[in-house]
């Protein structure tokens, strides 16, 4: 499928990922419907990033401009399926990125995990379905496997949730999947793996690092060194989101998005610290360190199947990722949109 003129929607588009994805379909001339979470601020997410500007007129981490002509603001909630089917009308592609993501919170507030990721899924299945959309694209994360039983991860590998999150993001996977069997709503699930770069949250553990760094801490607090993470750079991934929506060959498929690397959160400590030329302390706060039996201590992808049926591959090295990540966060003004001294679940 060709997206150049075709309307897409896209939940979640305020979000890390989806302001990403926003840029990359406006780059090829895509009509988009961004969905975002309705507030009283009538705040955008990053998408209010997008609007604001230096004082010479250049975009503020946007060496290319785009033409935001194409671009439609929609407000509402996932929860809502009035909402959500009012938004999906007209539409030929959903992508489908709106959820609650941290798993910390997940083990303070599962409930509104449950109605969010799993609710908010059948939402957007069941309007989508009805309403007769061409392709949806669904996205899982890593998460759901747990921790790594065979490596590369396969996407045959078992689902093995560890937290809530986890849970409800493979609960909202087979959800998906169901509606491709029985309904033949035309569904490709997405499944990245750990993704970083610019606008991500202080929840995640590479603006963690960056962040308290940046603020000239020696000693820097995180959660436990040990587990690896196979790092996806957010352009690669939303590129990954494009191919999905491409490709003839994806329906009824689960693929990974990842770069056959791992990596352990220590030694990714130690990589940032000198990229930035700075030493570090580091030390486990046992607040920042997850249930026992909830760590996921191992992930590394294989992305065969996205080769072959998405021809994706990942074009950033993690050290290329981390350098524009971390020019990025010293941008003026975006150190303060982070507050270094809380600890964020």
């Amino acid at each position: 499928m060709q997206l150049k003129d075709k309307t897409v929607l896209i939940t979640g588009a305020g979000g890390f990922i989806g302001s990403h994805l926003v840029e990359e379909l406006l780059r090829r001339e895509v009509r988009v419907k961004a969905f975002i979470h309705y507030n009283s601020f009538n705040r955008w997410g990053w998408l209010d990033y997008f609007f604001k500007k230096k004082p010479s007129g250049s975009r503020t981490d946007r060496q290319d401009q785009i033409s935001y002509d194409k671009l439609e603001i929609i407000t509402g909630d996932v929860r809502d399926p009035n909402g959500i089917r009012e938004a999906v009308k007209g539409c030929e592609v959903v992508f489908h990125l709106a959820a609650l993501i941290g798993i910390p919170y997940s083990y303070h507030s599962p409930d509104v995990y449950v109605d969010t990721n799993v609710k908010g899924t059948l939402n957007v299945l069941q309007a989508a379905r009805d309403l007769g959309v061409k392709k949806i694209i669904h996205t899982s994360t890593s998460e759901v496997y747990g921790t790594a039983q065979f490596v590369p991860i396969t996407e045959l590998h078992p689902v093995n949730p560890q937290s809530p999150y986890a849970a409800t993001k493979a609960g909202a996977d087979f959800l998906a999947l169901t509606f491709y069997r029985s309904f033949g709503t035309p569904i490709v699930i997405v499944r990245p793996f750990n993704t970083y770069g610019p606008r991500q949250s202080a929840r995640a553990i590479i603006p963690t690092i960056i962040t308290q760094l940046l603020a000239g801490k020696e000693k820097i607090s995180l959660g436990s060194l040990l587990p690896t993470r196979d790092l996806n750079f957010v352009k690669d991934t939303a590129l990954g989101f494009v191919k999905a929506a491409e490709s003839e060959n994806a329906f009824g498929e689960i693929i990974n998005l990842g770069t056959n690397h791992e990596i352990s959160i220590g030694d990714l400590a130690q990589k940032i610290a000198n990229l930035l030329g700075k030493s570090i302390h580091i030390e486990s706060a046992d607040n920042r360190i997850r249930p026992d039996k909830s760590e996921v201590e191992r992930l590394l992808a294989s992305n065969e199947k996205a080769k072959n049926l998405l021809d994706w591959m990942p074009l950033y090295t993690i050290d290329k990722g981390l350098e524009e990540t971390i020019t990025w966060f010293q941008l003026p003004g975006i150190l303060d949109l982070y507050k270094t001294d809380i600890y964020n679940i």
